[in-house]
């Protein structure tokens, strides 16, 4: 299956708020898997994370339309309402309900979740302008890899550049945004 780019993901979301359910099928393939890890990491498991996964698509679906693509990336928005549903399905739990960690389960997909980047919805903002402060080769570089999910050897590849080299370039972003977003 070929990558699939933040223009994609716009044009999906487009679509599924028109009522498109093939749109939704295709967005869900190429985005379940990043956003089961999302809810993974926070419930710590399995079978609860796919519940909470059928509820993001389900909100994703109906809320489709409230999607604001100057505001937010589709994968910054959508990875917001999985971390968000997987946090209210762990305060349901109660205070005396722990989850062993599922260190196993853990989804390699060779890139670090959203939510790395995403402590929680109200530094979107901060995140955005803190990237327009990297220069344009870093930012992108950060967006592709961190909010369309590609690995860093297919971005090394997309940008004919030497893999230490784009690992270079975003470590040091990471590092600059990082700096930006601390108190």
């Amino acid at each position: 299956m070929p990558a699939v780019t933040a223009d994609d993901l716009s044009a999906l979301m487009s679509r599924v708020a028109a009522g498109d359910r093939e749109a939704l099928r295709q967005l869900y393939q190429a985005t379940s898997s990043k956003l089961f890890g999302v809810c993974l990491r926070i419930l710590s498991d399995k079978d609860e994370s796919e519940d909470v996964l059928q509820e993001v698509y389900v909100t994703i679906w109906r809320r489709a339309d409230r999607f604001d693509a100057g505001r937010a990336s589709v994968m910054t928005w959508i990875s917001t309402i999985a971390r968000n549903r997987a946090i209210d399905r762990l305060r349901a739990r109660g205070p005396l309900a722990r989850a062993e960690q599922i260190d196993e389960m853990e989804i390699a997909d060779g890139a670090p979740s959203a939510t790395a980047l995403l402590e929680s919805a109200d530094q979107v903002g901060a995140l955005q302008r803190c990237l327009a402060e990297l220069d344009d080769r870093t930012e992108q570089a950060i967006r592709t890899a961190f909010f369309e999910g590609v690995t860093y050897e297919a971005l090394a590849q997309r940008l004919d550049t030497p893999l230490g080299t784009v690992k270079s370039w975003i470590r040091r972003g990471l590092m600059k945004l990082k700096g930006c977003l601390e108190p």
